[in-house]
């Protein structure tokens, strides 16, 4: 059974930094490619950035490159994503999601695994 779980968000204030955190379980870590998606209050979820297999190749969203950070360690079965220079419109649920295969990372139904989501909070 696959399992993917997220942590590490919460409360942070615009212009700070969180740092999201999701384990892998059941799969084949190495060969899936991860990525990050986020569905802000009332709106539909989006691609934040995706990693390749091996963490050589990353895609950021352009509202998020230069402050958002994808990266993975897969000895340890986790995907990372920094998060600095928050602003309020990064309010959102954050969900890890695993795919096969490093193309079109950035379309939700390339990704066969998700998980529960992280709540992040951006105030003034």
């Amino acid at each position: 059974q696959v399992q993917l779980v997220e942590s590490g968000g919460g409360l942070a204030q615009a212009g700070g930094s969180l740092r999201l955190s999701c384990e892998a379980s059941g799969l084949t870590f190495g060969d899936s490619v991860m990525g990050w998606f986020r569905r802000a209050p009332g709106k539909e979820r989006k691609f934040v950035a995706a990693v390749s297999q091996s963490g050589r190749f990353t895609v950021h969203e352009d509202s998020v490159r230069g402050r958002f950070t994808i990266s993975r360690v897969n000895a340890k079965n986790m995907v990372y994503l920094q998060m600095d220079s928050l602003k309020l419109e990064d309010t959102a649920i954050y969900y890890c999601a695993a795919a096969q295969g490093y193309y079109d990372v950035q379309y939700a139904h390339r990704y066969d695994y998700w998980g529960q989501g992280t709540q992040v909070t951006v105030s003034s």
